[in-house]
């Protein structure tokens, strides 16, 4: 399994190429700001490009579809699509094959209601949903609820090895691990949904106290 993550610019957002070493075969996840690089990186290194999908739907992570989809011969996907290849919808637990590669789609609504995150061998793409030592934002104790139940009950259940590639550079490190954000993000250490709350709606400040960019 190959992994290459690349700087996209906009708001230090990161976009991927996942593919399937022996076949060849890969997935654009968040082409973003810059698509061209992501297929010139593909083409320049042998991968075709099956699919290309997006962890949700605000527009710093699906500006640029049209793009690569233009230039890749295939149809961008977000949460609720069917891919036309394949007629497989994009729904939890949907599996996209690139060669002997399974990428599964988690459901992880919370930053918004049509957030994914991918998983595929021992890595995990998170989108916005979780980033190292932080999380998404939220607008609502509805959509903070959804988001401590999709980071507790849907990621915090995957192995500690998991690596996990978020959709922007906003922590001390680029890639982290599943038992990393387990054991040292605060927002995972809170041991309830109210404390959790707290610290979302009082994040500023505890940013502050302790020295977090």
């Amino acid at each position: 399994m190959i992994v290459e993550q690349f700087q996209m610019g906009g708001d230090r957002n990161f976009g991927y190429l996942l593919a399937d070493e022996a076949s060849g075969e890969a997935m654009v996840i968040d082409p973003s700001f810059d698509p061209a690089k992501i297929a010139r990186y593909a083409d320049e290194n042998g991968y075709r490009i099956r699919f290309v999908l997006s962890t949700h739907g605000h527009a710093d992570h699906t500006n640029g579809n049209t793009a690569i989809g233009r230039l890749c011969g295939v149809s961008p996907l977000l949460f609720g699509d069917t891919c036309p290849d394949t007629g497989t919808r994009v729904a939890d637990g949907a599996v996209f094959m690139l060669g002997e590669l399974e990428v599964r789609v988690i459901h992880t609504p919370g930053h918004t209601p049509d957030s994914i995150c991918l998983h595929a061998g021992n890595a995990v793409f998170t989108g916005d949903t979780l980033f190292t030592g932080k999380i998404g934002g939220t607008y609502t104790e509805e959509q903070a609820r959804q988001e401590y139940d999709s980071l507790h009950l849907r990621l915090m259940v995957l192995p500690s090895g998991t690596r996990v590639f978020p959709g922007h550079d906003y922590g001390d490190s680029p890639v982290s691990t599943i038992g990393r954000e387990r054991t040292s993000n605060p927002f995972l250490l809170r041991d309830s949904f109210e404390g959790f709350l707290d610290l979302k709606e009082n994040w500023a400040a505890y940013k502050k106290a302790h020295g977090i960019p």
